[in-house]
């Protein structure tokens, strides 16, 4: 009750809650691209399943909040650098997001899609999710860590990674379907991915890229490819 009253609690929600949805732009455009090839009864669960599991995730580390300042503390020095666990992981996300983009760039342009046919819809599913939980696990642990430094009570954070998670899941939707049905569109995507795969390679190496830019760059790109799509549709309809 006592936060209910209180007009800085209410701030301090407002402004993680904004900050965690930016942060989880990168999440729905990584499950966007990667359930892109599944039938979409199946898209549909891999995503709440996704969504999900970043929700958990979220709560889960925000209840370990010592364990996660103390991921902080340098473990492993790399030519001078100082790496912690944080640092670790953000690396291997980031090299994961970049090798899963290009891999998928790469199968876009040789237009090889005979091996993903090939497989079961069941194998399908269940790679697809496991990829969902092996980012979903870095932009949670990226995400909670930024909390933790803006926010004081685990109320205010729970409440604030909730609400994200819930724009997160209304958005998922439209931006898979978008992107399933335009495919120039899922190659920007994907070219998004590998952005953001250097920007987190960058930052376990301490060398911090203001995600300002980056995500100035993605706004732009997509506005770009948004008059695309708008101008490819009225030459349609002239030639009908």
């Amino acid at each position: 009750m006592e936060l209910l009253a209180s007009p800085e609690a209410w701030v301090a929600l407002l402004t993680l809650t904004a900050l965690e949805i930016v942060l989880g732009i990168d999440n729905v455009i990584f499950l966007s691209v990667i359930v892109a090839r599944l039938p979409p009864e199946q898209a549909k669960r891999a995503r709440q399943i996704g969504l999900l599991l970043a929700l958990v995730f979220r709560i889960v580390l925000l209840s370990l909040l010592v364990w996660l300042i103390g991921l902080k503390e340098p473990v492993l020095t790399v030519k001078g650098v100082a790496l912690s666990w944080r640092d670790i992981i953000l690396i291997g996300g980031g090299m994961f997001l970049i090798a899963k983009a290009t891999h998928e760039i790469h199968a876009e342009v040789e237009a090889a899609h005979g091996e993903a046919e090939a497989k079961s819809a069941a194998s399908a599913f269940f790679w697809v999710i496991i990829q969902i939980i092996v980012i979903d696990l870095v932009f949670s642990l990226d995400s909670i860590i930024t909390a933790i430094g803006m926010a004081e009570d685990i109320e205010i954070m729970v409440a604030a990674v909730i609400i994200a998670c819930f724009i997160m899941y209304v958005s998922s939707g439209p931006v898979s379907k978008f992107v399933a049905d335009h495919p120039t569109t899922k190659m920007l995507a994907l070219a998004f991915l590998v952005l953001i795969g250097v920007a987190l390679v960058a930052d376990g190496f301490k060398f911090h890229i203001p995600r300002g830019y980056i995500y100035f760059a993605i706004v732009f790109a997509a506005a770009v490819e948004l008059f695309n799509v708008l101008a490819r549709r009225n030459r349609r309809k002239k030639v009908k």
